[in-house]
């Protein structure tokens, strides 16, 4: 295959798994029938809820999320290979109720093939008083992934991962040729810094960044940004969602293009040790 078509999934997920996966399902069915062979939904698939005692009414394990299952068997009917891009589930951690912010990448058989937790939560007070303490909730992971697909190596990353750089040097040394940034971005920070932080991970990397958005105004009543976005290795935006609507977003990755940016600016192999400063 010269080229990998892809589809970014853009939702404006409900606040019950049962209604998520009735929005998202048809979205999943459009753009296999467009061609896509890998296709990305957005973080927090299976639901966004903000009331802590309704999240706890609705969250499960993996395996028994309607939302992951459901998603699994689609996958394999399709015969594509679908990335979730969060779902909100128990960690199975012992000793710490908090749920996991879990991408789970889904082969086209139906299987589980890799799970990442997301490392960074969001917790931060915004200039217009918007305040998130995403921690209360979501129990942190704390590992980087790199999963092997058919076509190159997906790194995995969510949403405020975006603003850790280190995390996406780490995989694109590990060998990523395309890095899912599965985001649930809020409209202030989306408005002034989505696109340039998505630009500057592709940039550093040389990677194919992915990244599929939540958008628009949710039943839990937060916004979320939209402009769901494909970024070249050389930091060009190869296609975009210019709005905060519900859709679908194809692109066709030639990993070709990765090798070319790294061989023009080979930054990956010139990291030098140096002393902290004082």
């Amino acid at each position: 295959m010269a080229t990998l078509p892809i589809a970014l999934i853009q939702t404006r997920t409900p606040a019950s798994p049962a209604a998520a996966l009735a929005h998202v399902e048809p979205l999943i069915r459009e753009a296999a029938a467009g061609g896509a062979k890998l296709i990305l939904t957005p973080e927090a698939t299976n639901f966004l809820i903000r009331d802590p005692a309704a999240r706890a009414a609705v969250l499960t394990d993996p395996d028994l999320d309607v939302v992951v299952t459901g998603l699994r068997a689609l996958a394999q009917e399709l015969g594509v290979w679908l990335l979730i891009g969060s779902a909100i589930v128990r960690s199975g951690h012992p000793g710490d109720d908090r749920a996991a912010n879990r991408s789970l990448l889904i082969d086209d058989a139906g299987a589980v093939v890799a799970t990442y937790d997301k490392l960074h939560v969001y917790d931060v007070d915004l200039p217009t008083g918007e305040r998130w303490r995403e921690s209360a909730a979501i129990r942190p992971g704390d590992a980087a992934v790199v999963a092997d697909t058919p076509w190159a190596r997906l790194g995995l990353t969510i949403c405020y991962d975006i603003r850790f750089p280190q995390l996406y040097r780490a995989l694109a040394g590990a060998g990523a040729g395309m890095i899912s940034v599965p985001a649930a971005f809020t409209v202030p920070t989306g408005e002034a810094h989505w696109e340039t932080l998505l630009r500057a991970r592709a940039i550093e990397t040389g990677c194919w960044i992915l990244a599929p958005a939540q958008a628009g105004l949710h039943e839990d009543g937060r916004r979320t940004w939209g402009r769901s976005t494909v970024v070249g290795p050389w930091g060009e935006v190869v296609a975009r969602l210019d709005h905060d609507e519900p859709g679908i977003l194809h692109a066709a990755l030639d990993f070709d293009a990765v090798t070319r940016a790294r061989n023009a600016v080979p930054q990956l192999t010139h990291d030098r040790r140096f002393a902290g400063p004082q």
